[in-house]
């Protein structure tokens, strides 16, 4: 079996556990972790610094799912690489007293980096914990040592594209050239309501170049290697600037 092959694999682990999920809580949005999984599970799995057995280390890359609606791929990765959320936590999805609720609750959930839910304030606070890292590498001198060149990934969704907040937070990360940001734009036109063409009809990849962003394409991200190449040239060829990775995704 290929790397890809296992890839795909696992993500379709992750498509499972989060529809099953769903469907037993009658509540939730399956379609987001479903469409997303491809990217994560490649994200986590080869490029993410991470320690499940102390999620709180400090050379840790942070993840940010902004679009936080999509809590079941975030409590699917958690479960596949051994935090300590258990199978059990995860079929008790929107239960009263559960490890796994409706939106990421910080300081609830091992390894949640920041409560999201409301669409666009998970990208804003990606940004402040950008600015937070770079402002305390630059205090403590530590910029110079490689100790402290964390990466804070952003799965931001349509609807966080749409928010105020993301077009303010994302002019500031430009402008001062947060280049430890790589967001993923998870481009799968389609919101409740019906298609983005409805409503939503801007160039984001234009918006973001005029913000200062690099923008990386990714024509299919529910190929395992488009979704390797893509993170390699987002994470290796750094300019200066924080990158947002706009991928064309299936929901569902």
């Amino acid at each position: 079996m290929s790397d890809y092959k296992f890839e795909k694999l696992a993500a379709n682990t992750i498509r499972v556990i989060s529809a099953e999920a769903v469907q037993a809580a009658a509540s939730g949005h399956p379609g987001m972790p479903m469409g997303c999984a491809d990217f994560s599970f490649e994200l986590w799995f080869k490029f993410m610094k991470h320690n499940p057995s102390n999620p709180n280390w400090f050379g840790r890359d942070r993840f940010v799912l902004s679009a936080g609606h999509g809590s079941n791929l975030l409590y699917s990765l958690l479960h596949l690489f051994n935090y300590g959320l258990s199978m059990d936590e995860i079929k008790k999805f929107r239960q009263w007293n559960s490890l796994t609720p409706g939106h990421p609750e910080y300081g609830h959930t091992p390894g949640v980096e920041v409560t999201t839910g409301p669409l666009g304030s998970g990208f804003a606070s990606g940004v402040g914990m950008a600015c937070a890292a770079k402002n305390f590498a630059a205090r403590t001198g530590l910029d110079q040592s490689g100790l402290c060149n964390q990466k804070i990934f952003i799965i931001s969704s349509d609807g966080c594209m749409m928010e105020g907040t993301t077009h303010e937070a994302a002019s500031l990360a430009g402008h001062l050239k947060l280049d430890n940001i790589i967001c993923f734009y998870d481009n799968n036109s389609i919101t409740i309501e019906g298609s983005t063409k409805l409503a939503f009809t801007e160039n984001v990849s234009k918006r973001f170049e005029a913000y200062n962003w690099r923008v990386i394409q990714l024509d299919n991200a529910n190929d395992p290697e488009k979704v390797d190449k893509a993170l390699k040239d987002a994470i290796e060829n750094s300019d200066g600037k924080p990158v947002l990775i706009n991928g064309i995704t299936t929901i569902g």
